[in-house]
């Protein structure tokens, strides 16, 4: 079975409005830095780029 310690829940934020839409997990051992993905954004009525937050 595999181990899911390494894997947490973080945020995304779009970075044009700071509307908080959606959330994932990574892998904090394979990925060390911080998740950046283009996503829809509800709010903004198109595809920017989401950041994760704290």
């Amino acid at each position: 079975m595999a181990n899911k310690a390494n894997r947490i829940n973080v945020t995304l934020k779009c970075t044009e409005c700071g509307e908080h839409n959606y959330i994932t997990t990574r892998n904090k051992k394979n990925t060390p830095e911080k998740l950046e993905i283009r996503k829809y954004c509800k709010v903004c009525r198109k595809e920017t780029v989401h950041k994760e937050a704290k």
